[in-house]
């Protein structure tokens, strides 16, 4: 192929079907999108007319050939200037970068494999995204030249079967850091040349027996930082790495996590027999699929057990690892070969007392490292020349207990017992008479003589034929695996023949013909009439002298034959002129005019209809116009539109009239709560029910933990550049999670044996509690404040996880137990309110909340718009004055008690300040406090609360730039919006299309415009035959601004 002077090509699509290639006198740019095509021809030296670089002026002349080795550059400068001026077969995908022959993904945000890759990627890295259960695209399978596939830390779970398929070229793969916890070996099939495998720091506990066996050229795999349980499922993995750390030293060995007893020890210094399974444990280690254990069969590692389970025949499914195999002690009659040939690693099989008698030449094949093979106690007295050829690694096989017949058809076996005395010397010969009770492997081969009669019960046992099974005179031919078939002679059928055939069986006689037997084998068919022919299979033709008139077609039929009529006749034999649109005969329906052409008719149909007989009504509801969820009713030529509810009008376009409401609760805001219009009043207020507040009770501040696994689950606590965390709580137990966040670096707040406990670790090591600081200081009540340190490098606890209240699930709580972040995992019993995250009330609807109530039981009641009446709160004051507060030390849970504390971070300090009074019930000051400020627990969203002059009592919304909304919750949606297309002036276009973009959405007041642009310039050819450069100007960025001009 001859490309000189081309501008642009898409070489990848078809180079690899090349034998030459001339590329010369073309301006190459030898940036980063040419790096693969280097690298091809290095591999590949089809290109012979010594193509050059043009740019970049460093590599000017340097031919494209001598340029392996170099990494070749993408410069913001040179993409600039090309860009787009040469595009790509498949585009990068979204959040991924692309330089040469490498896609970057790294955090890109992805949920699954891309669906678009360019074709001649070679490295794909996929690291730090949530691909969780990744599933297989196209795209991936068609990258015939990746040698490199990188997929840590994206929580892959599981491997599907087909994740890998195609990937033919691939030589590393890296899963490190991901949440795997079995494999199966089905995953890796389909790479040949695979040679790394990087599974590290994942969940492995079993790993199936044969698991790399379909990778034939792996050198290296990383199984370190895996909780493997090495039992005898795993047993196989150190001898498969003992062995391939001799051939690999580099070779790294990971360590076992269970048992006990094994802990931390490297696999390859524990011994076989130390690989051990306990009754029960489960054998999921063993695969899926082919790797299934065979029923009545056990499995523990690669050893199959199938002893005494009355098997009858070798089991299917054996699987492909095996390694010793038991089958003795069944009632098995013959050896399968394609039941075992697919056990390449069987090292031991024992068929001893069984039943077989006949040994075929086949049987063992494909077992070429069957090193101990036992058919003793069988009835076995022939073995054909040949059959142990293949095994080559053989030490010991036992034929003892067998009815041997030693004639010169066995003397082989007599040779080559003797060469390496694989037998042991206990086989013995039972015929002829001159050789009962000799030993095979002492008696000399020239005593093996032939013999002028073998007995047929001797020949039966491998050649069924000698049964005599097949009957009435039949012939028997022997087929392999102890099977025959019988030729019948005529008249005869069956397996054995013994069926006498029945000419006239099944009715070979067509169209009802009556089958008669004529002799053995044969019949005749007598037909009804109208049929002929031996089967009666022939119509007789009764067009032979038809009456048909006027060019009718004959069509003949059993005993009859009918005249098909042209255009315009009718009659039996079409002797008829038809009288179209005659009172007699007028088709047309519906109103339809009728018309005479002489051979036909037609229908001039009226409005609404169609059809050649105006019999179609034409549906007028196709494109109705009705509104409102109106039904739009057919009718001819027309359609009504039938309204619902109030609406009305021809298209029910016109509304329900609106009248003036009689109260004002008869459309109200409130939403856990009552409506309430006191007395003299225009306005309603809503009386909240209990655990709510808020001027329309939309905020759950106050709940009830009743059960032990009772949580909420708040967003993640900002800690920088500070943070604030203040609730107020009252319980009747001594032990109960109150506040914990964070995973290894963390904050825990909890009620233990009475006393408020804080586990604070910003992520620091014990060791380096020496030079930074990170504090938590603690006070109860009005007690004495108490501190801890963290000290270390870390001064902020950086965490993602959620803020949980009152409690955990399972899963955290067990975890954060077990790190001795709490002492217990019991939720917190009794009520928790007035929860401020920051210095703003917490709605605690606005998380997930598990096995909670709102409210705190019987002491409450509705509350108008959130706030208790200021008699009630002033005389439950006084109350909780009488009673008595808690003191300092020890929280004694007596009755009733309560607690409040405060949290916040700043300049590395972790502080907990509660108020200095008794928090048991509701204070008047609070709640009027609050009440006074109505930017408490408002809504804004993207925006800052702001009180209105006017309305002292009420808020709004000051929105940021772009955010629209009465609660600033309406984002912008300005974007930039690619297209591609050719660029037109007048009567010129552009060569090529160009990619440019548009600014769409909304910006609320503001408007979408282009952030950044570049000028690039375009060719443009024009009808006349001229042609002229323009710069057009292309844009890169969009953003919402102020400026509309």
């Amino acid at each position: 192929m001859d490309l000189y002077g081309s501008t642009q090509i898409r070489l990848y699509d078809f180079i690899l079907s090349f034998a030459t290639i001339h590329l010369g006198r073309n301006p190459f740019v030898c940036d980063c999108s040419l790096q693969w095509l280097s690298e091809y021809l290095e591999r590949n030296p089809i290109e012979t007319s010594g193509a050059r670089c043009n740019l970049p002026r460093a590599l000017k002349r340097r031919k494209l050939t001598a340029l392996a080795g170099q990494t070749l550059k993408c410069t913001d400068e040179t993409v600039a200037q090309y860009a787009g001026a040469c595009v790509a077969a498949e585009e990068c995908p979204r959040g991924c970068s692309c330089r040469g022959t490498t896609v970057d993904c790294t955090a890109g945000g992805l949920t699954a494999l891309p669906d678009a890759l360019p074709p001649y990627t070679t490295d794909l890295l996929l690291s730090d995204n949530e691909l969780g259960e990744a599933a297989a695209t196209d795209a991936v399978r068609q990258l015939a030249r990746l040698r490199r596939l990188v997929m840590t830390n994206n929580q892959l779970r599981s491997l599907t079967q087909d994740l890998f398929s195609g990937l033919t070229t691939l030589e590393e793969l890296d899963l490190s850091d991901n949440q795997l916890t079995i494999l199966t070996g089905d995953e890796f099939k389909d790479l040949p040349q695979l040679t790394t495998l990087m599974l590290t720091n994942n969940r492995l506990t079993c790993i199936s027996p044969g698991a790399f066996s379909s990778l034939p050229s792996l050198q290296h795999v990383g199984l370190e930082g895996n909780p493997l349980v090495c039992n005898c499922h795993l047993g196989w993995l150190a001898e498969w790495l003992r062995l391939h750390s001799q051939q690999q030293p580099t070779t790294s060995v990971p360590a076992c996590n269970a048992p006990q007893h094994l802990r931390n020890k490297p696999i390859t210094e524990i011994p076989r027999s130390a690989f051990s399974c306990r009754a029960g444990e489960s054998s999921e280690c063993l695969g899926s699929g082919g790797q299934l254990c065979p029923e009545k069969c056990s499995c523990e590692g690669t050893v199959v057990r199938c002893s005494r389970a009355r098997l009858t025949a070798i089991p299917l499914g054996l699987p492909a690892h095996t390694t010793e195999l038991y089958l003795d002690v069944n009632e098995i009659t013959e050896i399968n070969a394609d039941r075992l040939s697919h056990l390449k690693a069987l090292t031991r099989l024992i068929v001893s007392f069984n039943k077989l008698q006949c040994m075929q030449r086949d049987s063992l094949a494909g077992l070429t490292k069957l090193r101990i093979l036992s058919l003793h106690g069988n009835d076995i007295s022939r073995i054909p020349e040949g059959t142990f050829r293949n095994l080559e690694f053989i030490t010991h096989i036992a034929l003892g207990a067998n009815p041997l017949y030693c004639d010169c058809e066995l003397s082989w076996l007599s040779d080559w017992v003797k060469v390496d005395f694989v037998e042991p010397g206990i086989a013995r010969c039972a015929e002829p008479a001159p050789m009962r009770d000799k030993l095979v492997l002492t008696t000399a081969t020239e005593a093996f003589v032939c013999t002028p009669r073998v007995p047929n019960e001797v020949l039966a046992k491998c050649d069924l034929c000698y049964t005599q099974p097949c009957e009435n005179g039949a012939t028997c031919h022997s087929l392999a695996n102890r099977s025959y078939e019988c030729v019948c002679p005529p008249a005869y059928h069956g397996t054995n023949c013994e069926y006498k055939i029945d000419a006239c069986y099944g009715n070979p006689c067509e169209n009802q013909g009556t089958c008669k037997v004529v002799e053995t084998g044969r019949f005749s068919c007598h037909c009804p009439p109208g049929f002929r022919g031996i089967r009666c299979e022939e119509n007789i033709d009764d067009c032979t002298e038809h009456k048909c008139e006027n060019n009718g077609q004959c069509v003949d039929m059993v005993l009859r034959y009918r005249c098909q009529c042209p255009p315009g006749y009718t009659g039996e034999y079409c002797e008829r002129k038809i009288d179209f649109c005659s009172r007699e005969f007028n088709p047309c329906k519906n109103g339809g005019s009728c018309v005479d052409h002489v051979t036909y008719y037609e229908c001039q149909c009226p409005l609404g209809f169609t059809g050649d007989n105006c019999t179609i009504d034409i549906n007028d509801c196709e494109n109705n116009l009705c509104q409102n969820g109106a039904t739009c009713i057919d009718g001819a030529n027309e359609y009504t539109c039938k309204c619902v509810g109030d609406f009305s009008g021809k298209f029910c376009e016109a509304g329900p009239a609106v009248y003036q409401q009689t109260s004002p609760c008869q459309q109200n805001d409130c939403q856990n709560g009552i409506c309430f219009v006191p007395p003299n009043s225009q306005d309603y207020v809503c009386k909240c029910s209990p655990g709510f507040s808020g001027k329309h009770c939309e905020y759950l501040t106050r709940v009830r933990f009743t059960l032990e696994n009772s949580f909420i689950a708040l967003d993640s606590l900002k800690t920088k550049p500070s943070s604030n965390v203040t609730l107020h709580f009252r319980t009747t137990e001594e032990d109960g999670i109150i506040l914990y966040v964070g995973d290894s670096a963390h904050l825990a707040v909890e009620l233990f044996r009475g006393r408020v406990r804080v586990s604070y670790d910003v992520g620091n090591h014990p060791i380096s509690n020496m030079f930074r600081f990170a504090s938590g200081v603690t006070k109860v009540d009005a007690g004495k404040p108490r501190s801890i340190i963290n000290d270390g490098s870390k001064e902020y606890l950086e965490t993602d996880s959620l803020l949980y209240l009152g409690g955990l699930p399972r899963e955290i709580a067990r975890s954060a137990v077990k790190m001795w972040h709490l002492r217990d995992t019991d939720s917190f019993m009794g009520c928790m309110e007035r929860v401020y995250i920051g210095g703003r009330l917490a709605d605690l609807s606005a998380g997930k909340q598990h096995q909670v109530n709102p409210g705190c039981g019987g002491e409450e009641e509705v509350r108008d718009q959130g706030a208790y009446h200021l008699a009630q709160a002033a005389s439950l004051a006084s109350e909780a004055s009488k009673g008595g507060a808690l003191h300092s030390g020890p929280l004694i849970a007596t009755g009733f008690n309560s607690s409040s504390v405060t949290l916040f971070n700043k300049d590395s300090q972790m502080q907990v300040h509660p108020p200095a009074r008794d928090v048991s019930f509701p204070r008047v000051e609070d709640d009027a406090t609050s009440a006074s400020d109505p930017c408490e627990g408002h809504k804004c969203k993207r925006g800052r609360c702001k009180p209105k002059k006017k309305h002292p009592d009420q808020y709004k919304c000051r929105c940021r730039k772009g955010w629209s909304g009465k609660y600033c919750d309406k984002g912008p949606s300005c974007r930039k919006e690619q297209f591609t297309e050719y660029y037109v002036e007048h009567s010129c276009r552009s060569r090529k299309p160009i990619k440019n973009a548009i600014c769409s959405g909304t910006c609320n007041q503001d408007c979408c415009k282009p952030r950044r642009t570049k000028l690039r310039k375009v060719r443009l050819i024009c009808n006349d035959g001229t042609s002229y450069t323009k710069e057009i100007e292309v844009v890169r960025k969009c953003q919402c601004t102020r400026r509309c001009y």
